[in-house]
């Protein structure tokens, strides 16, 4: 079952209430939806880990980890969905988010349609932050009404497919365990 595999990989409870960051913040982590494993609470952590995942710079985690005890869904499994977010997938889930915001709003976004990316060869940190802050902002309306629609797709999408797929996986285990225990009984 995926309760068995997801155990072994997530931290347990004892040792997130340990944690010398969170220790002060204990007693929110002990509300029992935030750690059981079940379908509707890995579920709404993947939704949860899918929103947040969107959400531009470090506070990604931080807002997993709220939202996730705000809607009593998997702490962990909210957190480790965020990373779906990385220096590698950011660019084209970003572009996908403008392309559906320019379908959305109807437009094309400004004069950054047709700007590249700024490349970071040859430039300091500070100058390339600044210049993709710039990129960024001249793409406009498409990306900030992209961002949170995107967002709220992927929470769906995520929700149904784990809610789902979690049910089928027991049906099917179930299924195999009758044909076990019927072919015991010949």
């Amino acid at each position: 079952m995926p309760r068995k595999l997801l155990r072994r990989i997530l931290p347990d409870r004892q040792r997130v209430c340990e944690n010398r960051f969170l220790r002060r913040f204990g007693h929110r982590f002990t509300h029992s939806p935030v750690w059981h494993l079940n379908r509707r609470s890995v579920a709404g952590g993947v939704a949860v880990g899918l929103f947040a995942g969107l959400i531009p710079g470090p506070l990604q985690v931080l807002t997993s980890g709220a939202l996730s005890i705000g809607f009593r869904t998997n702490l962990p499994v909210a957190i480790v969905v965020t990373f779906y977010t990385n220096p590698f997938t950011i660019g084209p889930l970003y572009w996908f988010a403008y392309l559906l915001g320019s379908f959305l709003t109807g437009s094309s976004g400004g004069n950054a349609s047709a700007a590249a990316f700024p490349e970071f060869s040859g430039q300091s940190f500070g100058s390339w932050l600044a210049a993709s802050l710039h990129w960024a902002v001249d793409l406009g309306p498409p990306l900030l009404i992209g961002l949170p629609a995107m967002a709220v797709l992927l929470a769906l999408a995520g929700y149904v497919l784990v809610f789902w797929g979690w049910r089928g996986w027991v049906l099917i285990e179930l299924a195999l365990r009758r044909r076990k225990r019927s072919k015991a009984d010949l």
